[in-house]
């Protein structure tokens, strides 16, 4: 549902905030999909998808800023504000490192609870934060100082159901599985609601034996950017509880807009990409025209 305008009703970041809970705690295996703008966002939560991965290298890429804390957090929470509003599923921010130290995080979760975002997810690196994939070897927080941010954003919450991931990247970091396992296990101690295990190994093996060893102590959250080819249906026999598609829409989307981009200007002419394009009406549907246009017909004179 689309807010335009409408007064939030008073529980609503604590319902969605649930809901992201209930995906992270269920039985079953769930699903998060990218999004990066309020439109990305409407598009996934019309697709079906319960909930949305506020991807920070999407938001970044989306305003032409590298994936290294370019973005201010202040611009990151506009950006997942217009999501929220355009939204009625809940939306996972990545944190990155939580934009500082611990009293940075302290006001990224305030400010995120006012805004009715269901959750955040922080991971152990050193501020100003490294893509994941870039590199072979990245410092990481820590262990000590990254459980005092866990402590500080649970404190902060203003509400119980505000979900709290704890990404570990010992093994982006090549410090192995016992390390992860260490960080992981402090992580869980310190209150984080689930733990999610990064890795860019392109067989899988890492992400299974470390939910092996990992058990039941805490839902075990993934991102198979690398290892996108080893089958769904192993990950749900190994008990993971969410899985996070965390880029896709964006790069979709450039690889969209290059491809109408240079037919036009190619062929100088709209002929050969409007038959391939949502209508004008389409894009007047996806943003809720028509609601201004009743609203216009109560207001105006």
């Amino acid at each position: 549902m689309q807010q335009h305008f409408k007064v939030a009703p008073r529980h609503r970041g604590e319902a969605l905030s649930k809901n992201l809970r209930d995906l992270l705690t269920g039985d079953e295996t769930s699903f998060l999909m990218e999004a990066h703008n309020g439109l990305s966002a409407r598009i996934v939560a019309e697709t079906g998808f319960a909930g949305i991965w506020a991807s920070g290298l999407s938001i970044s890429s989306s305003l032409g800023l590298r994936d290294a804390n370019e973005a201010s957090w202040t611009q990151v929470l506009e950006v997942v504000e217009y999501m929220a509003d355009s939204v009625d599923v809940p939306i996972l921010l990545d944190g990155d490192t939580g934009y500082g130290n611990f009293n940075s995080v302290r006001r990224l979760v305030a400010k995120l609870c006012q805004r009715n975002i269901a959750g955040v997810c922080l991971e152990d690196k050193i501020f100003p934060k490294t893509n994941s994939f870039i590199g072979e070897s990245q410092e990481l927080a820590a262990i000590d100082e990254f459980c005092g941010k866990i402590k500080a954003a649970k404190d902060t919450q203003t509400h119980d159901q505000f979900c709290v991931v704890a990404r570990v990247e010992a093994l982006i970091a090549g410090l192995g599985l016992s390390e992860a396992l260490k960080r992981a296990d402090a992580y869980h101690k310190a209150g984080a609601d689930a733990i999610l295990i990064h890795s860019k190994k392109a067989d899988g093996k890492e992400i299974f034996q470390f939910a092996e060893e990992w058990g039941n102590r805490a839902p075990l959250v993934i991102v198979p950017t690398m290892y996108y080819r080893v089958p769904t249906e192993e990950f749900i026999q190994a008990k993971i509880s969410t899985i996070i598609w965390a880029n896709h829409n964006v790069r979709a989307s450039i690889a969209a807009m290059r491809d109408v981009t240079k037919k036009i200007y190619d062929l100088r002419s709209l002929a050969s990409v409007e038959s391939s394009l949502p209508s004008v009406k389409e894009v007047f549907e996806i943003v809720n025209q028509q609601e201004l246009t009743d609203a216009e017909q109560k207001y105006l004179p």
